[in-house]
This record gives structure tokens, C-alpha cells and sequence, in this order.
């Protein structure tokens, strides 16, 4: 049985296209196999395709009832338990940030006084992180797949604004990367190359936007590709060097990416069948969101959500197709969602090429929907590097910043940082090189270690595809563990990085190890990480006293919540099936 989008007034729309001519009639003839030679009138005729092996695309709704007394109950305390934690980091975020060389809190009263009693702010900030991700955690019982009771929608948003809400003001935390994008974008205005001069160069060492830069990133150039760049000189027009309005500014624009994976996350659940409220649960709700993609005001966010938004706007015009139907003819319509959506991702791209795999797996999916067959997989890559291509030499060259940002990829590489696995490879093997009598050749290691994790996340990436191709792997689930892959294996690791992978996944996967270990990792990632976006140099001594007081302030709330709350999340008496779907979506306005 085959399912057809309609018009939006429920009435089907034909795909009878045998009166339409031009380019776009034969590409669909090609696509849909009518038309392998020639088009209308061609004299060898039309050559009708075979029956290919058809996707199933089926997309479950989930029944589920709301939550009991008891458990509404359960969920005000869990969101009145993490809105305190919120507003606990919040406070800490006053003395223990990482705040602007020029701090203008200095000067304020009461608030001054958090700058000047960090070990307390460090304690706060601490107690904070901790209730947040526990309530998380404690939510999480309440949106698992296969559960009979699940959370709202309604809930779920209120829980998250009111999380997030006095977050949104607070400096930045847990990273000093947004100053590094003010500096570089205000190298761009001054039509310098972001590409070839590093903040304190173009600048110079004095510079207010060059003083809240790490020492570590002053000199090197910048690694995002040319939209970033672009939409941060808006940023720089506006806020000039007054950093504090350039946080604030950039930290709005990284809202605007945080709005697209919220959008898009629960279409695309719907789609691959998983409940929307554990998505978002698992994606936007993760405290690493909360953290670093809304405090930190990483450009993540503008990689992911049109990552995501591209995802599902692509596949707005496929039809719901169940297996053993027949395949349906290509319609404009689809063609033009497929082209829009691949647009959308390639703008992520532009801003972090990390977002490039995404068109990847989409083109996989879509030549599965066209029929399965070699000719489709490669109409497909063509067509979607073809937009690809388009538009990164159109933004590359249409913002006058050329294709230096392709050079620029690796800056990241030059941290040697142990949280990268293959550059902790490197140290030991270096490190046994010296032990063992044979000469310092750490660099070399490291470099030939980090070449065989690029070669080995290619390698990955193949697999993952042609496991989508063959319709044993969902490509949402793909997607996720390629940028998985990617991260794990790169020259650097960073605790945001790990919402490559997650939020994918949060869209792809019910109950599974992938989910789980998503969950775990995003949890002990999240307490992992300190707030201040330094490594405590010098004042290494302030760690056990902020983390005596936080456990002591934790305990206490804790015992006040007991009894009102499960201590133990991941047991539930209500249990919960495996719903990972491995099936291809279908769209249409219906299941939007």
C-alpha cells in the first residue's frame, strides 16, 4: 500500500507527469526508471524500470497516556529541583564564569561579591550542575520509549524553559571560545584574513576583544568556514568591541540554532519512531545543551540545527511507503524539499564542515525511496553535491573570504589534549619511545596516530553508509555514530563535540546501548567539565573546598526531596521495549 502527501486540503496530489516536459520531467523519468534513454519522443522509447526493492517506510505513532497523580506529582518536584540548580549555577556563574578580562560585575553590589569569593561560587556553581543533571536524569524516567505513561510535550517545553531560563543572562561558562569568535569576526570587518592572522596579530595584544581570547588561540587562525565568519560580522557591527554586548549577541544567535534542533528533533523522531518527548528529551534538554551550546554560546548549534532542519525539510516531500508496495513516480515536489533540505544542512556545513556527513546519509535514503538501485545511489551523491558545491563556492566567494577556511581545518589540531584518544595514543607511545632509550619523538607519534584515526573514521563512515544502503541501519542512527566516529577518532576532542552524536541519536533511537550510552556519557560529561573554562592554574585549591561544600549542599537537598522522588531513574516499574526503528521515513504534511 502506497501513501501520498496532499495539498494541504486533503485531496492527493497526482503524480501524473506525463504533460510536464523541460529538464526537471527527465530527471524524474530517470529517477523513477520510465525514462532511462532519452525523454518524451526520444524514437528508442521509454524503458520502464523493474521492480526494485522497496524501503519500508513505515512512521508509528506513539500511544502512550499521560502521566498519573502521582507522577505529575514527581515531575513538579523534578522541575522545581532543576530550576534551583539552575538558578544555583547561575549564581556561581557570577565569580566562578569565565567572565571577560574587564568584568563589569566587579563593580556591582551584591553581585561584585561572588568575584571576590570563588571558592563560593565555585560551590555553587558545582551544586548547580549537579541537581540539573540529576533532575535530568530523574526526567528521563518519564519520556523512555515503550513506557505506557509518557510526558507531554507541554510538560517537557516547560521543563526545559524553565531550566534554561536563568541560564540565559549569565556570563559565559565552562569555555572562553565565544571571545575567540568576537576577535575573529572583527578581523573579518576590518577586511583582514580570519584565515591567516590569528586575533593578536590583526588586533594586537591590547585589543578588548583580543584580551578574552585564551593565550592558546591568539595567534592562530580561525576554523569555521566562511557563513560563521560572516554572520559574525553582523555580530561585530553591532556590539563594536564592547565584548559584554558581543556575548550577549553571539549567545542570541546561538538561541536561533538551539529553536532549529528543537523544531526539527521531534519531526524527525515521528519519523523514525521514537517518541518526540524522548528526542528532545535526550537532544535539546541534555545539560551539555544547557552548558555549552546555551552558556558557552558554542557554534555547534548552528551546525546541528540546520543539520537537522535540513534532514526533515528533505524529506517533507518523500511519500509513506510501506514495504513490498510498489515504487511511486518522483514528483517536483519532492525534488524541491530534497534540494531545500540539502541547502539548509550545507549552510551547517558552512559554518562547521562537521555537518557535511549529514548529506551523506540522506542521499543514501533518498535512493533507497527511488528504488533501490546503483543508478539511484548515484543520481543521488550527484545531486546532492552538486548543491553542496554550489553553495560553498557561492559562500566562500560571494562573502570575499575565500577557500582559506579549508586550510584553516586543522587549527584545532594544534591542542594536544589527552581527551582525544588518539593524541593520548601518541603521548604513550612517545613516551615509551623515551623510556625505552629511543629519542623524544612525541610529535611524530601523535601525528601518525592522529592519521590513523582520520583514516579509520573514514573508513567507519563507508561502513555506516553501505549498511544504510543495505537497509540494515536506520540513517538517523548512521549519522550519529559517523559524527561519533568522527569526534572519537579526531586530533580533538571537546566535551560539545559529543552533541554531534547525540542529538542525532536522540532522534533515531529508542531503548538501545546507543541511547543508553548516549545518556551515561552525556551525564558524567557533563560534571566533568569545570565552569570557569580554565584549568585552574595557580589555584588548583580552591577544587577540594568548592566540592566539599557542593556535596554537602547536595546531600541536604536530596534528603529534602526523599521519598518524593525516585533515587534510582533507570528502574522502572512500568519497564520499556526496545522501539529502535529500522525503517526509512516517509513524509507528508500528515506526518510533519
Amino acid at each position: 500500500m502506497t501513501y501520498f502527501p496532499d495539498d494541504g486540503k486533503g485531496r492527493p496530489v497526482s503524480r501524473d507527469l506525463s504533460h510536464r516536459g523541460g529538464p526537471v520531467a527527465r530527471l524524474l523519468g530517470v529517477v523513477d526508471g520510465s525514462l532511462t534513454r532519452g525523454g518524451p519522443g526520444d524514437p528508442a522509447g521509454p524503458v520502464t524500470s523493474t521492480d526494485a526493492e522497496p524501503d519500508t517506510a513505515a512512521t508509528p505513532e506513539v500511544d502512550a497516556q499521560p502521566l498519573g497523580q502521582d507522577e505529575q506529582r514527581q515531575l513538579t518536584v523534578i522541575r522545581r529541583f532543576g530550576t534551583t540548580g539552575a538558578l544555583l549555577l547561575a549564581a556561581g556563574s557570577l565569580g566562578a564564569g569565565a567572565s571577560p578580562v574587564f568584568n563589569p560585575l566587579t563593580t556591582v553590589p551584591v553581585l561584585g561579591l561572588f568575584t571576590r569569593m570563588p571558592t563560593v561560587a565555585l560551590a555553587c556553581a558545582f551544586t548547580g550542575m549537579a541537581m540539573v543533571v540529576l533532575g535530568w536524569l530523574w526526567l528521563g524516567r518519564f519520556v523512555r520509549p515503550g513506557r505506557a505513561r509518557l510526558l507531554t510535550r507541554k510538560q517537557l517545553n516547560r521543563t526545559m524553559f524553565t531550566w534554561a531560563a536563568p541560564l540565559l543572562l549569565v556570563p559565559p561558562m565552562f569555555s572562553r571560545d565565544v571571545y575567540s569568535y568576537l576577535a575573529q569576526s572583527k578581523i573579518a570587518t576590518l577586511g583582514l584574513n580570519p584565515y591567516v592572522l590569528g586575533p593578536a596579530t590583526a588586533l594586537g595584544v591590547g585589543a578588548p576583544l583580543t584580551r578574552g581570547v585564551p593565550n592558546i588561540w591568539r595567534d592562530t587562525p580561525a576554523p569555521y568556514g566562511p557563513l560563521f565568519i560572516t554572520v559574525g560580522r553582523v555580530v561585530t557591527a553591532l556590539s563594536g568591541d564592547h565584548v559584554v554586548t558581543g556575548v550577549y549577541l553571539q549567545r542570541l544567535l546561538e538561541l536561533f540554532g538551539i529553536a532549529m534542533i528543537v523544531w526539527a528533533l521531534p519531526r524527525l523522531a515521528r519519523r523514525f519512531g521514537v517518541p518526540p518527548v524522548s528526542a528532545l528529551w535526550l537532544g535539546a534538554a541534555n545539560p551539555l545543551v544547557l552548558w555549552h551550546l546555551v552558556i558557552g554560546s558554542h557554534n555547534e548549534a548552528l551546525m546541528i540545527g540546520p543539520m537537522l532542519a535540513g534532514f526533515e525539510l528533505a524529506l517533507r516531500g518523500l511519500p509513506v511507503r510501506k514495504r513490498g508496495a510498489p515504487v511511486p513516480r518522483v514528483t517536483r515536489n519532492e525534488l524541491l524539499w530534497l534540494l531545500a533540505g540539502a541547502a539548509v544542512i550545507t549552510l551547517g556545513a558552512a559554518v562547521k564542515v562537521s555537518a557535511a556527513p549529514a548529506l551523506g546519509f540522506l542521499g543514501v535514503l533518498v535512493a533507497r525511496r527511488w528504488g533501490a538501485r546503483p543508478r539511484h545511489l548515484v543520481l543521488a551523491a550527484a545531486l546532492v553535491t552538486a548543491v553542496f558545491g554550489v553553495i560553498i563556492v557561492g559562500a566562500s566567494l560571494g562573502t570575499g573570504l575565500g577557500f582559506g577556511w579549508i586550510g584553516a581545518l586543522g587549527t584545532n589540531g594544534l591542542v594536544k589534549s589527552w581527551l582525544s584518544p588518539m593524541t593520548g595514543l601518541g603521548f604513550l607511545a612517545g613516551g615509551l619511545g623515551i623510556a625505552f632509550g629511543l629519542g623524544n619523538h612525541t610529535d611524530a607519534t601523535i601525528n601518525i596516530m592522529r592519521l590513523v584515526g582520520e583514516l579509520a573514521s573514514v573508513l567507519i563512515m563507508v561502513k555506516l553508509l553501505w549498511d544504510c544502503w543495505k537497509g540494515r541501519l536506520s540513517p538517523m542512527i548512521g549519522l550519529g555514530l559517523c559524527l561519533g566516529a568522527v569526534v572519537v577518532l579526531g586530533a580533538t576532542v571537546q566535551p560539545w563535540y559529543l552533541l554531534w552524536a547525540a542529538i542525532p541519536l536522540a532522534a533515531g533511537t529508542g531503548t538501545s546501548m546507543f541511547r543508553t550510552a548516549a545518556t551515561v556519557v552525556s551525564a558524567v560529561v557533563a560534571m566533568l567539565v569545570p565552569p570557569n573554562g580554565s584549568t585552574f592554574d595557580g589555584r588548583t585549591f580552591l577544587l577540594p573546598y568548592a566540592y566539599i561544600a557542593a556535596a554537602i549542599v547536595l546531600t541536604g537537598a536530596l534528603f529534602a526531596v526523599r521519598g518524593k522522588l525516585p533515587i534510582r531513574p533507570w528502574r522502572d516499574p512500568d519497564g520499556a521495549a526496545p522501539v529502535d526503528a529500522l525503517v526509512e521515513p516517509g513524509a507528508g504534511p500528515g506526518t510533519a
